[in-house]
């Protein structure tokens, strides 16, 4: 059975391509438009092996989004990818702080995002 990824991010396009390079490589993917969306998602009984989330959203923003998928009973340590252009170290440590895995600064190749996928996927 493929393993399964969340999208989070308010650009459709960006949700696209992330998700046909993740697809290409036989993972199922799920796709939400912000951090409200995907907590809800996953509130209702969504159980991705990983999340890929921007930082910067509309409605609930991805540090506010990482900190309560966090608090989730049974979410607690699913491993959480930011995807930003972002690449302040300040901004890295809070992301760490509120319990990012990993971080991928944009633009990227699908060759960038698949390795890093790798080495954090269970």
């Amino acid at each position: 059975m493929a393993k399964t990824i969340l999208i989070v991010d308010d650009a459709q396009t960006m949700r696209q391509m992330v998700g046909f390079t993740l697809k290409s490589r036989g993972y199922s993917v799920v796709e939400a438009c912000d951090g409200k969306e995907a907590l809800e998602k996953l509130k209702n009984g969504l159980n991705p092996d990983m999340i890929i989330t921007d930082l910067n959203m509309p409605e609930m923003d991805g540090i506010s989004f990482i900190k309560a998928v966090r608090g989730l009973t049974g979410k607690r340590y699913i491993p959480i990818l930011m995807l930003t252009t972002e690449s302040m170290e300040e901004k890295k440590r809070e992301g760490q702080a509120a319990g990012a895995t990993g971080w991928i600064v944009k633009p990227f190749t699908p060759e960038q995002l698949l390795k890093v996928v790798d080495m954090v996927m269970p």
